[in-house]
């Protein structure tokens, strides 16, 4: 029986709009964010998918956007699970810095293949961090990263969806997933089995449902944002 599934990332977040590295730091929604998860709620209840339950990060931003959503589709009772696998990337020791006085200070050229190469990670976070995770209670037991590139993030995401998300999506149900850029981008990766050079090219907006349909296989037959204005270029499907 083909399923749905939705991709949401957060709206846009306070460190967004301050153009800094975020990572695992917990930073709130702007008031746009809020509208723009407001919006993507609207724009799902829509759709007319009956969703029977959620998966998000561990991570304020994503569990607000995802909480105002259920609102706006008057369904905040549909069952939510959380988990740290579906965390935003780890930017190690980019990790509240300002991206422009980045590249201006190590140039743009490397700060890209930090961004957005597809295996090196950033440098790691130092433990004299103002912005550390490894202490956060939400994280006990877990071998929190220092840092990661997005093939370490994929090696984390691609995992939960083979154990927890896919069992899920073949008992029959439909799911909406609220994360990340990075981690929505790595799922992306392994459904569309997007090439590791061609990864990059791949940008998620914030706040817009990725509406995907997928087969018995859960290979995806058509995919699209429900907002068509702030729609970016999907991949291809895979064959």
């Amino acid at each position: 029986m083909p399923r749905t599934l939705a991709f949401l990332r957060h709206g846009q977040s306070q460190w967004n709009l301050e153009n800094r590295f975020t990572g695992w730091v917990d930073v709130p929604l702007t008031e746009k964010g809020e509208a723009e998860a407001k919006k993507a709620g609207e724009l799902l209840k829509a759709s007319g998918v009956q969703f029977d339950g959620c998966f998000t990060s561990m991570l304020t931003r994503a569990i607000r956007t995802l909480n105002i959503a259920l609102d706006a589709m008057e369904e905040p009772w549909l069952p939510v699970i959380k988990d740290w696998r579906l965390n935003e990337r780890h930017y190690g020791g980019l990790t509240g810095l300002n991206k422009q006085e980045t590249r201006d200070k190590h140039g743009d050229e490397q700060v890209h293949i930090w961004r957005r190469s597809y295996d090196t990670p950033p440098p790691v976070l130092e433990d004299s961090s103002p912005f550390p995770s490894l202490g956060d209670r939400r994280y006990t037991g877990i071998d929190v990263p220092k840092t990661e590139s997005l093939k370490l993030t994929l090696d984390r995401t691609e995992p939960y969806w083979n154990e927890a998300i896919a069992p899920a999506l073949r008992q029959g149900q439909d799911f909406i997933i609220a994360a990340h850029g990075n981690s929505l981008r790595a799922l992306v990766k392994v459904l569309f089995q997007v090439a590791d050079d061609d990864i990059n090219k791949v940008e998620i907006p914030t706040g817009n449902p990725l509406l995907i349909e997928l087969d018995e296989t859960l290979k995806p037959t058509s995919a699209r944002y429900l907002d068509a204005e702030r729609a970016t270029e999907l991949p291809p499907l895979p064959r």
